[in-house]
């Protein structure tokens, strides 16, 4: 039925500008804005060798990958996507991430989506997010990424082009198979890549037309950079990190509080140990 998708419920109850935007932005990439910030690491190399000394293994990936899912957790508008001019919530919090199955040119890539409730606390992430990274370095390993792209390989070039339009126009008037919406890591609540791994600084990703992705999070390497501390310049090493947003879904103060808030993380990992109650969007 049209209004409802697979992945979302349609929110009526939004501020008239919201209402108009998506009219004038219609393509999420119409809609990006950029954000950088500098993360000083002395805070999660504590909380690591912390960690580490009772026994638990935490990596920047564990801290930057819950702290996202706990601000989406927090800031329920955060979660939201626009099709065909219409706001959605999504039903869950739905993270991807693309890792490389080995560190060369020719090592093949894949997509993993992971799928939480919001009540996460660090060390279940972690868990879930550590035993899918393994699971799908292995070079046989396929998800069901992999499966759908390699379905859409065998096919002429032609009938690719006519598959994936049939797709954005089932994807526009909600019917898009829950199958495919699954496989697809661009229908997610945020991307999230770890360039840094590559040996280079964070970047500026695009967000894809295809799908519903809002939010893109590139973390870069570990560098030294001047950062403000008490209204003086001090340099330290840090890490930065890199965002991609699409405007069309909160307002300027709702992201600003939201970037607070994972910055907050940052400074203080602990206070992701705890389970939390998510925040409802609104009907």
């Amino acid at each position: 039925m049209f209004g409802k998708r697979a992945d979302g419920r349609r929110i009526r109850n939004v501020n008239p500008f919201f209402i108009v935007i998506p009219h004038i932005m219609k393509r999420r990439s119409d809609a990006q804005v950029f954000y950088s910030h500098e993360i000083p690491l002395a805070p999660l190399d504590e909380y690591i060798a912390k960690k580490e000394a009772e026994g638990i293994k935490m990596t920047y990936m564990s801290i930057i990958y819950s702290s996202l899912i706990r601000i989406i957790a927090e800031k329920p508008l955060l979660n939201r996507f626009v099709m065909n001019g219409k706001v959605y919530a999504r039903n869950d919090i739905t993270v991807s991430l693309v890792i490389k199955k080995g560190m060369n040119e020719t090592a093949d890539e894949t997509s993993l989506k992971l799928h939480f409730n919001g009540t996460e606390n660090i060390f279940d992430i972690r868990n879930v997010l550590e035993k899918v990274i393994v699971e799908n370095k292995d070079i046989s390993a396929e998800n069901n990424t992999d499966k759908l792209a390699k379905t859409l390989a065998y096919i002429p070039n032609w009938l690719i082009k006519f598959v994936v339009n049939t797709l954005m126009f089932l994807d526009k008037h909600d019917l898009m198979p829950k199958a495919v919406i699954n496989a697809s890591p661009f229908h997610t609540s945020a991307f999230l890549t770890n360039v840094g791994s590559l040996g280079i600084d964070s970047i500026y990703h695009h967000l894809y037309d295809f799908g519903t992705t809002g939010v893109f999070l590139a973390m870069g390497k570990k560098k030294k950079s001047f950062i403000s501390v008490d209204d003086s310049l001090k340099e330290e090493k840090s890490l930065s990190l890199r965002w991609v947003l699409d405007e069309r879904i909160c307002d300027g103060y709702y992201y600003a509080s939201a970037l607070k808030s994972f910055t907050k993380y940052m400074k203080k990992p602990e206070l992701l140990e705890t389970n939390i109650e998510p925040v409802r969007d609104v009907k």
